[in-house]
């Protein structure tokens, strides 16, 4: 891949992918949008940091007066924590934020998108965007999974946010052809919640089988979908299922009431969640972040050897 002046890994990251060294990508909305400061940047620290010490490379991807970014030096990670008025970037969003200079957080679409143009095979999130309920009414659905849909990228994630209609994004996630494992689970992970409840087709047990995986991917060749490594909060540190259950019925009832959709109704549900759980989702989140990102980068480096 050429440099361009509007994708521009860092020098650290276009190194380790020169060498063929593992490298994890990791999304910035998290940083922006999904944490309060300071906590932001000692938690984008705390994540390169997980990565690091499983011997991979981490790749935080954001968009800098409109250059796309991948891997960011301390200064930029410092930016995109403490900047005022940053945009959330989904893969739409690219172009123009290139052409206006504009700054802004990468979504999963955005971040897998970009990983992949540079040549970032693995990819750790929290939980991935999906179908909404009331999709009947308002057909609102993430572009996550559109993006999942054309891109050869494995996403290391707890499941699918539990705001949204997760079997409705299961179906959706089979009619687009994008392979779903377990990591050491029989059901679907539920972001929060170690599990949904939801059967999960395939149950893998090791980073080396996801390896193979993708290995195997690359040589049936086919559509270029990703991979979603779906690996659950651990049971102690999930939120508790009860609290959960109850606050997200407040959060949607609310949100229904207050005529919020679109853009809007995730920041809304999830920040009705912390406050409603008194910042338990949060560290369940982080819990989640945190177990997906160590796994990646496992992922990463079985992957390099393979």
């Amino acid at each position: 891949m050429t440099h361009h002046s509007i994708l521009q890994p860092s020098d650290e990251v276009a190194a380790a992918l020169a060498a063929g060294e593992p490298v994890v990508a990791l999304e910035s909305t998290i940083i922006s949008h999904g944490l309060p400061r300071p906590r932001n940047l000692e938690v984008a620290r705390e994540l390169e940091g997980v990565v690091r010490a499983a011997g991979a490379v981490p790749a935080t991807i954001a968009v800098l007066d409109g250059v796309a970014k991948v891997g960011l030096t301390e200064t930029e990670l410092e930016r995109i924590a403490m900047e005022d008025g940053l945009r959330k970037l989904g893969q739409r969003d690219l172009p123009v934020a290139a052409a206006l200079k504009a700054s802004g957080a990468t979504t999963v679409s955005a971040t897998s998108f970009l990983a992949a143009r540079a040549g970032v095979r693995v990819f750790a999130t929290g939980g991935l965007g999906g179908v909404h309920r009331g999709w009947t009414v308002d057909q609102d659905e993430s572009a996550d999974l559109d993006t999942l849909a054309n891109t050869r990228l494995t996403i290391v994630c707890a499941g699918v946010k539990s705001i949204l209609d997760v079997p409705a994004t299961l179906q959706r996630l089979e009619t687009r052809e994008v392979t779903v494992a377990g990591y050491r689970t029989d059901t679907f992970p539920g972001f929060y919640l170690n599990s949904s409840g939801l059967p999960i087709d395939w149950r893998v047990e090791t980073p080396e089988e996801i390896a193979t995986i993708m290995r195997g991917q690359d040589a049936l060749g086919g559509p270029e979908t990703a991979l979603v490594v779906a690996n659950p909060v651990p049971v102690d540190q999930q939120l508790d299922p009860a609290l959960h259950d109850r606050v997200l019925a407040e959060a949607l009832a609310a949100a229904d009431r207050d005529g919020v959709k679109g853009q809007a109704i995730t920041p809304f549900l999830l920040g009705y969640l912390v406050n409603g759980t008194g910042g338990a989702s949060l560290e369940a989140n982080l819990a989640a972040v945190r177990g997906n990102t160590a796994l990646a980068a496992q992922i990463a480096v079985a992957w390099a050897k393979s």
